[in-house]
C-alpha cells in the first residue's frame, strides 16, 4: 500500500501518535493512580502483554505511512521501561517521523537524560505540580521530594534537550504554587504549561468545581508578570501560547475543560498493551497486538487503522458539560495511554 493520509468524520487528519510503553509508575498521583486504589498489591501488565520494541517500531512505520509525523512516548512512567533509548534510536530511523518527544515525572531523568539525547530524543515534558516538598509529596502519593526532579531537569538541559514543564492545577490543592512555578521556570528559561484538571480515567474524583480556569491563571500571572498572547505554532496546537512582555520567554495554558480543542485534535493513542484509542477519554480501544501476533500483514493492519480513524467522531471535551451520559461513561485509565 502506498503512503496515504487519512481523515476522520470531522475532517481531522491523523498526524500525532502517543505511545505508552508501560503501565507501571513509581508515583501514585491523586489525579491518576491514587494509592488507595493502586497499592503495593496492584498487578500491572505482565511483560508479554506489553508490545515489544519490535512490535512498536513496526506500528510506527505503519502509522507513518498513514500521515503520522510526531511521536510522544508516555506511560505510566516511560523511564521504567528497560532500554528505552534503544526504542528511540530505532524510531529516529523512520524517515517521515520529524519529531519524537517523551513525557516523564522526572524522577529518573537525571540518570537517563544523556542516553536519551544520544539516542536522538529532542524534547521532554516533565510533569511537576508543585515546588513545595510537602505538597509535592502528598500529590505524588509517595512522599517523593522535588529536588531530584529539578536535578533531572537541569541534567536534561545540560544534555541539550528542549524542556517543557506541565503543571496540573487543582482548586484547593495547589493553586498557591502557580506563581512560584512561573517565577522559577521563567528564570530557568523553560516553558511552563498550566493544565486545567481533567476527568481522565475513573479514579481521580473529578468535579467541575475542582477546575481552575486558565483565564484565572493567566490573570493571576499577568498581574505580577505581564503577558502577551502569541500565535499558534500550527493548527491543532493544544496550548494557548503567551510570552512575558518584553521578552522571548514563553508560557502556555491548556484549557481542555473551559476552552476545548477537540475540533482540531489529530492525536491517536496506543496503550501499553497495544490497543488503539482515538481519544484520551475513550472507553474502548481497538486491539492491534492480536493482529501483530497472528501474522496479519502490513497492508491488513493499515487498513484496520484507517477504518478506525475514518469512523472517528470523538469530541468528549466539547460534550462534557452538556451530556451527562457521556461524562459518566467508564474511560480508559491514563496510565495505560499517557496524558
Amino acid at each position: 500500500m502506498a503512503y496515504t493520509k487519512v481523515w476522520d468524520r470531522l475532517s481531522r487528519p491523523l498526524r500525532d501518535l502517543r505511545i505508552s510503553v508501560t503501565d507501571k509508575c513509581n508515583f501514585r498521583c491523586r489525579y491518576c493512580m491514587p494509592e488507595e486504589l493502586f497499592g503495593t498489591d496492584y498487578k500491572f501488565l505482565d511483560r508479554n502483554q506489553l508490545l515489544s520494541f519490535q512490535e512498536i517500531i513496526r506500528l510506527v512505520h505503519l502509522f507513518a505511512d498513514l500521515g503520522v509525523e510526531k511521536i510522544r512516548i508516555t506511560g505510566g512512567e516511560p523511564l521504567l521501561r528497560p532500554n528505552l533509548p534503544q526504542l528511540i534510536q530505532h524510531m529516529n530511523q523512520v524517515q517521515s517521523i520529524r519529531d519524537i518527544s517523551l513525557t516523564t515525572n522526572g524522577s529518573l531523568l537525571a540518570k537517563y537524560a544523556g542516553e536519551l539525547k544520544e539516542a536522538g530524543l529532542k524534547r521532554i515534558t516533565v510533569s511537576l505540580d508543585s515546588l513545595d516538598d510537602e505538597r509535592f509529596g502528598q500529590m505524588n502519593g509517595k512522599g517523593f521530594r522535588v529536588g531530584p526532579v529539578l536535578q533531572g531537569i537541569d541534567e536534561a538541559a545540560r544534555a541539550g534537550l528542549q524542556i517543557k514543564i506541565n503543571m496540573v492545577v487543582q482548586n484547593g490543592i495547589n493553586e498557591q504554587d502557580i506563581l512560584p512555578m512561573a517565577r522559577y521556570f521563567r528564570e530557568k528559561g523553560h516553558i511552563v504549561r498550566f493544565i486545567e484538571f481533567m476527568d481522565v480515567g475513573n479514579s481521580n474524583g473529578w468535579r467541575l468545581n475542582h477546575v481552575v480556569p486558565s483565564k484565572k491563571i493567566v490573570e493571576l500571572i499577568h498581574r505580577e508578570m505581564p503577558l502577551e498572547p502569541l500565535e499558534p505554532n500550527y493548527v491543532g496546537e493544544v496550548a494557548s501560547r503567551y510570552r512575558y512582555l518584553g521578552s522571548n520567554q514563553e508560557i502556555g495554558f491548556i484549557s481542555s475543560v473551559t476552552q476545548t480543542f477537540c475540533s482540531t485534535c489529530t492525536r491517536a493513542r496506543l496503550s501499553a498493551e497495544g490497543s488503539l484509542y482515538t481519544c484520551l477519554f475513550g472507553a474502548h480501544g481497538t486491539d492491534l497486538r492480536t493482529l501483530l501476533r497472528e501474522g496479519v500483514d502490513d497492508d491488513g493492519i493499515k487498513e484496520h487503522i484507517m477504518t478506525v480513524w475514518k469512523h472517528r467522531v470523538d469530541r468528549y471535551s466539547e460534550v462534557r458539560l452538556s451530556n451527562t451520559l457521556e461524562l459518566n461513561k467508564k474511560k480508559v485509565e491514563m496510565f495505560h495511554i499517557g496524558g
